[in-house]
């Protein structure tokens, strides 16, 4: 099973949507919320991003909520 974590934060509506699917499909993932989490900013800030959603499927990045994408890579 693919590794999921998904960066947020709390007025995100993309973020949301992204959460609801991958809940709606019964993917097991790791929320971390830049908004409040000083250290998850950094981490995304590290990887070259400064906006949300950013979702890895293991070594893979995803920016926005690409379903599209994210169905491909958990197959």
């Amino acid at each position: 099973m693919s590794k999921v974590t998904v960066y947020t934060s709390n007025t995100c509506p993309y973020c949301t949507m992204a959460k609801d699917y991958l809940k709606d499909k019964e993917v097991a993932f790791e929320e971390k919320n830049v908004q409040t989490d000083k250290e998850a900013r950094q981490e995304l800030m590290a990887m070259g991003y400064t906006g949300v959603p950013v979702i890895c499927v293991d070594d893979q990045q995803i920016v926005g909520f690409d379903k599209a994408r994210l169905e491909e890579l958990l197959k």
